[in-house]
């Protein structure tokens, strides 16, 4: 008997979102890299969280597929953007990365609700909601940056903006800890 109670359409659309956060990790990893690489532990420590966070979001999406009968694919992922050239570079690469994920979350909602599968659109919402988290994060950092001087910062900003990013909370939780009131 077939339990899959998703649509292919929509199996594959949660499958793409679900390579789609790995990249996204990849990406944010790449970053982090880089920052790194140029002395910004602090930066390349937060970046790393959020390639973890990206991990996990992932994890969601296979999960739900798995949950409703699906078998989510793993696809290739995209080797992750060339290393930035500044900061300024890199938080804009997380804002631009964060709204294009948030289009794509969309279009599994209008697809979700265009077949009234009320579930996958009761799922998609966390995703709605945690979209208007991460982009405020990324503008956020890029404000920051700004207010530090942005590519023309003193170091002494940059070593501020960088401890102050360093000690950060770290609030990824693991996906199969996540639940509605504490995602």
């Amino acid at each position: 008997m077939n339990t899959n109670r998703l649509s292919p359409a929509l199996e594959k659309a949660l499958s793409d979102q679900m390579n789609k956060e790995i990249h996204a990790s990849h990406t944010f990893l790449s970053y982090g890299i880089w920052a790194d690489d140029k002395g910004y532990s602090g930066i390349a420590n937060f970046l790393y969280r959020h390639s973890q966070e990206e991990r996990n979001h992932s994890i969601k999406f296979m999960e739900y597929v798995l949950n409703r009968g699906g078998k989510p694919k793993v696809d290739a992922i995209p080797a992750p953007p060339a290393d930035p050239e500044t900061l300024s570079a890199c938080f804009d690469g997380v804002f631009k990365h964060e709204v294009d994920n948030t289009t794509s979350i969309y279009r599994l909602v209008d697809l979700a609700l265009s077949e009234k599968d009320w579930a996958t659109w009761n799922f998609m919402q966390w995703f709605v909601q945690e979209q208007i988290e991460e982009e405020t994060l990324a503008s956020n950092l890029i404000d920051k940056l700004k207010i530090a001087g942005g590519d023309r910062a003193t170091d002494e900003s940059l070593f501020n903006l960088d401890s102050a990013m360093a000690s950060a909370p770290n609030d990824v939780p693991l996906a199969q800890e996540a639940t509605g009131n504490n995602p």
